[in-house]
């Protein structure tokens, strides 16, 4: 007999635990921070979840979850400055790149 298993661990998103905390580092669009779980996953299935260590961002936009490493804490600028646009596609981007990843225009 032969046997397939298809499984995996995968990080996902919980409780909300600060509306409009910062801004995704993606997209530009509002990131709330929200409790991290893991889920073990068997045949697609979430069959266990167990709570994460640290609190992370998750963008209502784009469902970008990134560290709370990135992101900032009260009193702090947000994660991208307002002008961090690229001009041709408008899409958020780091203002140190000279070139947009997304639509390759000079900024």
């Amino acid at each position: 007999m032969f046997f397939f298993f298809v499984g995996g661990v995968e990080q996902g998103a919980g409780r909300v635990l600060k509306e409009a905390a910062a801004r995704c580092l993606r997209c530009g669009g509002t990131a709330d921070l929200v409790e991290t779980e893991k889920v073990l996953k068997l045949f697609f299935v979430p069959v266990w979840r167990w709570p994460g260590k640290d609190p992370a961002y998750l963008c209502r936009e784009c469902g970008l979850l990134a560290p709370r490493s990135l992101g900032a804490e009260p009193g702090q600028p947000p994660l991208l400055p307002r002008d961090g646009r690229c001009g041709a596609c408008s899409r958020a981007v780091d203002p140190q790149f000279r070139f947009c990843p997304f639509c390759g225009s000079a900024l």
